[in-house]
């Protein structure tokens, strides 16, 4: 069985938590559901981080320019290559490959700088504006042409955090990379950087202070906000995208008006992080849920205790375990939730773990019954292999009658496979210690492992 969700650290086993890099860490199989936001660029406190808005500012009005010299077909070209920056690995791809925009699309884009005026004396102060003239323009556009215009910087950036944490690096190419003494793309050979083993591509690495689920400069926003559709539309009809659009281009002011608000605004405009703990009153908020609900199927029980359980782990082990993913799987007819998360061993606990069983990932088995049963612990027994090494936790609602516990030891002394479980009770004390922030939640991980260990056999 591989890692489930592989990310380019496991894959090379480096022992970092996303708490601790500067970067994404980017998966190997799927994009991150995040986009570069350039606004972040433009407002940054860092010198470097406003040269390079500027640079890909100069960039982009350099498409302008080439219009206005009748290089059409060249600035075309450009703007169309621009448009995807598969390297990085952002957005909501499952194969972490895009698609470039059309011609069709360009053509729109480049008329901007002949139909609005202001974009025809001065250009773009932020590009993203463009997402108010032309339809199918959205944060993924955004962020891809954005990554694209500084992709030299994304290079070095990339070499250098991998050279920082043992990242290995392998010799490549990458194509289209935007070159400001030129103002045009080129190839660029005898780089190193890493490589994906399942694509053969290479990657890029993104700073997390970029990322954000929306641009700050966002039409969804605009449209709620700012645009006036007593002006556009008759009352009463539902409001179409593409008169919106259309009454944009005649009417600048109402989008410079909205875009100024949203620079005056820029200290509210900050990072989203890739994972975020729930609040305290909100875990003692699960926590009460679960222990209200009943065990059991009736009224749905089952999965409402999976969910708060999903929500409430996923927050008690952050920042010790990534959250990897909760799936479902099917054994013997039966329905069963997990969680999985990384376990990159930033705990000595983590490290024992990883040493004595195997786990390059951590699995958790929800299951909301009156009484956990031998076919139980089977199941899970089962599903600890490989990377998943033989160490599994079993959250139930009730500590587990005589005869299970004893399964679990013998299963420890055929096998040397140990399962420990966690109840209401315990969850409840993880809880506890999440909200006193004098100790860390999963030393109640840790005390059930060393309780289990001390009635096992030497």
């Amino acid at each position: 069985m591989a890692i489930i969700r592989p990310r380019l650290t496991d894959q090379y086993g480096v022992l970092v938590n996303q708490a601790e890099t500067d970067f994404a860490i980017p998966f190997l199989e799927e994009d991150i559901p995040l986009y570069v936001d350039p606004f972040l660029l433009w407002k940054s406190p860092s010198y470097q981080d406003k040269a390079l808005h500027n640079s890909i500012i100069n960039a982009f009005n350099h498409l302008g320019f080439l219009c206005k010299k009748g290089k059409h077909d060249e600035a075309l070209h450009q703007l169309i290559v621009s448009s995807e920056c598969d390297e990085v690995g952002l957005g909501v791809s499952a194969t972490r490959t895009g698609k470039r925009i059309g011609e069709g699309q360009a053509r729109g884009i480049l008329k901007l700088f002949d139909e609005i005026p202001e974009y025809n004396s001065r250009g773009f102060t932020h590009f993203e504006e463009i997402q108010f003239f032309i339809e199918g323009i959205s944060k993924d556009r955004i962020s891809d042409i954005t990554c694209s215009l500084m992709k030299s910087f994304l290079i070095d950036y990339t070499i250098d955090q991998c050279n920082s944490l043992g990242i290995p690096m392998l010799d490549c190419s990458i194509r289209n990379v935007y070159d400001l003494g030129s103002y045009n793309f080129k190839d660029e050979t005898g780089l190193k950087l890493p490589i994906s083993p399942i694509s053969g591509r290479p990657i890029l690495l993104t700073p997390k202070r970029w990322l954000r689920y929306s641009p700050w400069i966002d039409f969804d926003d605009y449209f709620k906000s700012c645009c006036p559709l007593d002006e556009i539309i008759n009352p009463g009809v539902k409001p179409e995208r593409v008169k919106v659009l259309n009454f944009n281009r005649d009417n600048y002011g109402v989008v410079e008006s909205y875009v100024r608000e949203k620079e005056r605004a820029a200290s509210d405009c900050i990072n989203d992080p890739l994972f975020r703990q729930i609040p305290i009153i909100s875990a003692k908020r699960k926590i009460g849920e679960i222990k209200k609900l009943p065990s059991g199927k009736e009224g749905n029980a089952d999965k409402a205790y999976e969910d708060a359980v999903c929500q409430l782990m996923a927050s008690l082990m952050y920042p010790h375990l990534d959250f990897a993913q909760e799936q479902s799987r099917t054994e013997s007819g039966t329905l069963i939730r997990d969680l999985i998360f990384y376990n990159n061993r930033s705990h000595p606990f983590l490290s024992e773990i990883y040493s004595d069983y195997g786990s390059r990932q951590i699995v958790m088995e929800l299951k909301n019954v009156a009484a956990i049963e031998r076919d139980h612990i089977n199941q899970l027994n089962r599903y600890l292999a490989d990377e998943l090494g033989n160490f599994g936790v079993l959250i139930t609602r009730h500590e587990l009658p005589k005869a299970r516990k004893q399964n679990l030891i013998d299963l420890w002394s055929g096998q040397r496979k140990c399962i420990i479980t966690l109840t209401d009770s315990d969850l409840n004390q993880m809880v506890e210690l999440f909200e006193s922030n004098q100790r860390q939640p999963i030393d109640v991980l840790k005390k059930k492992y060393i309780e289990f260990r001390r009635v096992c056999p030497s």
